[in-house]
């Protein structure tokens, strides 16, 4: 090896991470636990209206509180149970999560959902993810029993084949030892690159699992898991839907669709709750 790529190889490293952190974690700065009064109110019983309680699982550098400001109120007031959780937490980081192994994680969110099922009475939730937080439920459905605890899954922008951020991480083989740092420091990001073993083992035999509904939602404005048509499912009970298409005028990329995009919202609620939805458009925007 060249002395200059002996010598930038750390820095290169430490670069790499820090662009793979930083993209979806633009608006983490909130508490370390959710609310106990609005979401996550275990005194909440589901109605015959909306029978599942609704588990929202964060992104990346996300947690349970920011992630879902704008989500779980718009959830809220439409009459659901609603409940969110911390997961994937590396000792020493607060507040940023899902950062640990995405198969440790999973084992949170299975032991999150028996809590909620058992506090509601319900027979199963229904999870709405966004970025990580729409691939990690995969694995709880497909390896730890989820399936027959979750009636459906919607994804906004879920990094279901792995996030390239824009052919960034195809870069990493340029840079040695940078994809042995981000797999010591974040395994939670390494598990997300194209062709990790955790994606290989995943998307093995399938993407999707029987008796779960699946929905993703996308943009085509996504710079995470790029490119969009990534997300994409493919299976007999898969709704995949481009934000795009619903409204052209729709700028949103991958953070600002989980965070706020009120017409996304609207396509989660339809996905909820298909025997009563009604179409997705720009006005959604105001409903």
């Amino acid at each position: 090896m060249l002395p200059w790529k002996r010598a930038l190889r750390p820095l290169a490293a430490l670069l790499l991470t820090a662009a793979v952190a930083t993209v979806p974690a633009a608006t983490a700065h909130a508490a370390d636990t959710a609310p106990s009064s609005g979401w996550n109110d275990y005194s909440c019983k589901p109605s015959a209206a909306h029978p599942r309680p609704v588990v929202l699982v964060h992104g990346t550098l996300g947690n349970s509180v920011d992630n879902w400001l704008s989500l779980a109120p718009y959830l809220k007031d439409r009459g659901y149970c609603v409940y969110s959780l911390d997961y994937g937490q590396l000792t020493g980081v607060p507040v940023f999560y899902g950062l640990g192994p995405i198969d440790k994680s999973a084992e949170q969110l299975a032991a999150f959902v028996d809590k909620v099922l058992a506090a509601t009475g319900a027979a199963k939730a229904d999870l709405v993810g966004h970025s990580q937080g729409g691939l990690m439920p995969r694995y709880y459905l497909k390896f730890l029993g989820g399936a027959t605890k979750v009636n459906a899954l919607v994804g906004l922008a879920p990094d279901n084949h792995g996030a390239t951020l824009n052919g960034l991480t195809n870069l990493l083989p340029y840079f040695p030892g940078a994809a042995d740092l981000i797999k010591a420091t974040t395994p939670g990001l390494a598990d997300q690159i194209p062709g990790s073993g955790f994606l290989t083992k995943l998307n093995a035999g399938g993407d999707t699992v029987p008796g779960v509904h699946y929905t993703v939602i996308a943009t085509k404005y996504d710079e995470v898991a790029t490119p969009w048509q990534s997300q994409y499912l493919s299976g007999s009970d898969v709704h995949n839907v481009l934000l795009q298409d619903l409204c052209s005028l729709d700028l949103s990329e991958h953070v600002a669709i989980g965070l706020f995009d009120r017409i996304a919202f609207h396509e989660v609620a339809n996905a909820l709750d298909p025997a009563h939805a009604g179409a997705t458009t720009c006005a959604s925007a105001f409903s």
